[in-house]
């Protein structure tokens, strides 16, 4: 006997996400969608928990941890997340929808990045409930800070939880399966200069302008090679025109596929400022100074590479075909939760949810991309307790 199918709700889908995204979710600031998500949460029969990530932040709620308790013993668990955080400009989001799609209204950005996928998640549990469908034990972890620098998931206690598989919902085209993703690092310098009046003594002074500019000049930038690529800001720099800068700070991130890579890349941008600062020098009243960097450098993030072979992989992908949709494994260019989970032993893989042109105020949900991520995270729940 072949086994009943079950639709999930696009209406009701469609629903969570418009609320969702009108609810302003900042990084740091993700109560209000942590509350609604919450309390939905549980009237879907689910025990729900917030840990206390968010005070090792700084935040003001923390991550909304939640179980299902599965209807078939012995079936494995499955993780399905997602992050509640926005990026700006994500205050006052008047979503409009539209034959298939929802779009900003072009003043903010939508927050479909991750909201669709918080509201898929959510979605699943409440099918779920609603039929008679036999199912494993459904974790859910919705984030916060996953956008600057993934600290809700650093800070989640992976063992608190029974699920070894795991589905982030943190992607766009439903179509890929995102299964290697890069390490990235982060970096600040602070160049020190010596300021000088810039029209009567400006051989007396050291440009922190200057050196940070002829160390940028050098430094590898951009797409380095298929892997690897590298980024960075000056973010201050600023001061009277008439005075020789002796301060400028740099910031910028590097990211690969390969560690030994990212690990030569940093080591290279390192070298690049700290052979522009020892060019600097200048002399005044007698002395000679010399420019000087302040450093500080980190790992923001792991890469992470599932073999095509692995259990998750192929339960989406055999899932997809299932429900008449191709989804193909394919790398990431930016860092997820996944990257995280995978690195405290829960095997994750990241479906696309539909969103699009994120992080603009261009921004869209493709709906029939969100409603096909939802079926076959639906199939992937009903394969997994066959």
């Amino acid at each position: 006997m072949k086994s009943p199918r079950y639709m999930i709700n696009r209406e009701r889908m469609t629903e969570t996400v418009l609320d969702l995204v009108r609810i302003d979710s900042h990084s740091k600031e993700e109560k209000q969608v942590a509350d609604y998500l919450g309390r939905a949460l549980r009237e879907a029969g689910c025990e729900v928990r917030v840990d206390d990530a968010g005070e090792k932040v700084g935040g003001n709620t923390g991550n909304v941890i939640a179980r299902l308790p599965g209807t078939k013993a012995g079936a494995p668990p499955l993780l399905l997340s997602a992050h509640m955080d926005t990026v700006t400009p994500g205050k006052g989001v008047k979503p409009v929808r539209e034959a298939d799609r929802i779009r900003t209204d072009g003043t903010t950005i939508l927050g479909g990045d991750d909201k669709s996928g918080c509201a898929i998640a959510l979605e699943i549990v409440r099918t779920l409930r609603d039929s008679s469908l036999p199912y494993g034990d459904i974790d859910v972890v919705f984030s916060i800070c996953e956008e600057i620098g993934l600290l809700g998931a650093k800070h989640f206690d992976a063992t608190s939880i029974k699920s070894r598989r795991a589905i982030v919902l943190d992607a766009t085209d439903a179509s890929k399966l995102f299964t290697r993703a890069p390490s990235a690092d982060h970096f600040e310098f602070v160049v020190h200069g010596l300021e000088a009046h810039a029209g009567m003594a400006p051989e007396t002074g050291i440009s922190a302008v200057r050196v940070a500019a002829e160390a940028i000049a050098a430094m590898p930038l951009g797409r380095i090679d298929q892997r690897t690529t590298s980024n960075v800001v000056i973010v201050d720099g600023n001061g009277p025109t008439n005075v020789v800068p002796n301060r400028c700070v740099v910031r910028g991130e590097a990211r690969s596929l390969d560690d030994a890579t990212l690990d030569a890349t940093t080591a290279a941008i390192r070298a690049c400022f700290q052979d522009s600062a020892s060019r600097a020098t200048a002399t005044a009243a007698g002395r000679v100074h010399r420019a000087w960097i302040e450093e500080r450098t980190e790992r923001e993030y792991e890469s992470m590479a599932l073999d095509d072979a692995s259990p998750t992989v192929q339960l989406v992908l055999q899932a997809a075909i299932a429900v008449n949709r191709s989804v193909a494994t394919a790398t990431i260019g930016g860092g997820s939760d996944a990257n995280v989970y995978n690195r405290r032993g829960i095997e994750s893989a990241v479906l696309g949810t539909g969103m699009r042109d994120i992080h603009t105020v261009n921004e869209w949900l493709h709906l029939d991309d969100f409603y096909a991520s939802a079926s076959i995270v639906l199939e992937c729940v009903r394969r997994s307790a066959v």
